[in-house]
């Protein structure tokens, strides 16, 4: 893996100085996605809320518009200027309005078709990390006639199995005999078509935001995550006080560095753009990290991660979520060019 500098302190600086030149006039009519259909809709709603908050107290004219109430093509009718999306998972994070703002020539934040489709499938996520060399835990998709016995043989005890294209844990479980791949493939397969189980990496859970796109994305600080009883369902995600979250990490220069290197190599294998969050297990036995997943819109509630390294680098909620809005200026030009 090649190795990229960290500029944490150059990307607040370079975040203040855009946001002072910004005439917040220049965004024009902005429509907030969120809620949809997915079953994360109770954390968008959260995310997209928080994220309309600020954009008014900045002076954007912002309206919410909800695409799990009203048929999506109906942006159209909005006359919006540009989209800040804050759905997640399925028909938000998944390459299918990216498409339907593409038709309507809307720039939009976060990551484009390709970028998004790939990156809520953690199969496709996957296969394309490995042939770029970078680790992730060994996997297998799983059907409902998968030898169990074999599974476990492949990629051993305990494992994970969970939904390819779900994320906040939705229908995760860890699985610490053969005999519970049955009911977990279940769970899993009961909400989506497509099931993974991979190896249980035993250490230190973390997680990178990465913002930019190309050569210029850079990774934000590491945060170390330290849920109750080593379990980060979606209650400890979003709902619980006693998760703890550590930034900084606590853990090496090094170690950090190399998260954050591999979280910005995974970032670009996928095509990502404007940011997303890169979740990263780190191995107590070798001290090597894992990638799990790529987030490409992620959470911004009062328990999401994005804004908390953003803090640590010096750029405040209501400043990252205007920044992120701006550099969908930036796409209007590349359309234009």
């Amino acid at each position: 893996m090649s190795k990229t500098t960290i500029h944490l302190k150059s990307w607040g600086e370079r975040v203040k100085s855009s946001l002072a030149d910004l005439d917040v006039k220049s965004l024009g009519r902005v429509g907030v996605l969120l809620g949809g259909k997915s079953g994360e809709r109770e954390i968008s709603l959260m995310s997209g809320n928080g994220v309309l908050d600020a954009l008014r107290l900045k002076g954007v004219d912002a309206h919410g518009f909800d695409p799990g109430l009203r048929c999506p093509t109906e942006i159209a009718k909005e006359k919006f200027d540009r989209i800040f999306i804050s759905l997640h998972g399925r028909y938000g994070e998944d390459g299918t309005i990216q498409g339907l703002l593409e038709l309507l020539g809307l720039p939009y934040t976060g990551s484009g078709v390709l970028a998004s489709a790939l990156s809520i499938d953690k199969i496709a996520t996957k296969q394309i990390w490995i042939s770029a060399g970078l680790s992730t835990p060994e996997y297998e998709e799983l059907t409902a006639t998968s030898d169990w016995d074999a599974v476990v043989k492949h990629l051993g005890l305990p494992l994970i199995v969970k939904p390819a294209q779900e994320g906040s844990s939705l229908g995760l479980t860890k699985v610490k005999s053969a005999d519970e791949l049955p009911s977990a493939y279940q769970l899993a397969a009961g909400l989506d078509k497509k099931v993974i189980a991979e190896t249980c990496i035993i250490g230190d859970e973390l997680t990178c935001p990465l913002v930019g796109q190309g050569e210029s994305a850079e990774a934000l600080p590491v945060i170390k995550i330290i849920p109750p009883q080593a379990n980060y369902d979606f209650h400890n995600k979003y709902f619980s006080d006693e998760t703890q979250y550590l930034c900084p990490t606590g853990l090496k220069p090094e170690v950090n560095l190399a998260v954050q290197e591999l979280a910005l190599a995974a970032y670009k294998a996928l095509g990502c753009r404007t940011w997303g969050r890169a979740d990263v297990m780190l191995d107590h036995k070798t001290g090597k990290p894992y990638l799990l997943e790529m987030n490409t819109s992620p959470g911004m509630t009062s328990h999401s991660l994005v804004p908390m390294a953003a803090k640590a680098a010096g750029i405040e909620y209501a400043d990252l979520v205007l920044w992120l809005l701006s550099q969908t200026l930036l796409q209007k030009e590349d359309a234009n060019a």
